[in-house]
């Protein structure tokens, strides 16, 4: 028993994921997608920027 009430909840919820619009900022995600940040690095932690930089980015 109860399995109703579980189903009749994963429904709602997937209604919910599949009519919801969402408010995308695509040049938000195209910076983090690119790695251009919006903030520099804090000098305090430059050090460890370049400690743990990609080399392969370069």
């Amino acid at each position: 028993m109860g399995r109703g009430r579980a189903k009749a909840k994963q429904t709602k919820v997937a209604r919910e994921l599949k009519y919801r619009t969402f408010d995308t900022d695509f040049g938000d995600l195209e910076r983090e997608l690119h790695g251009k940040s919006r903030d520099p690095i804090p000098d305090q932690y430059a050090d460890l920027a370049k400690q743990y930089e990609d080399p392969a980015a370069s």
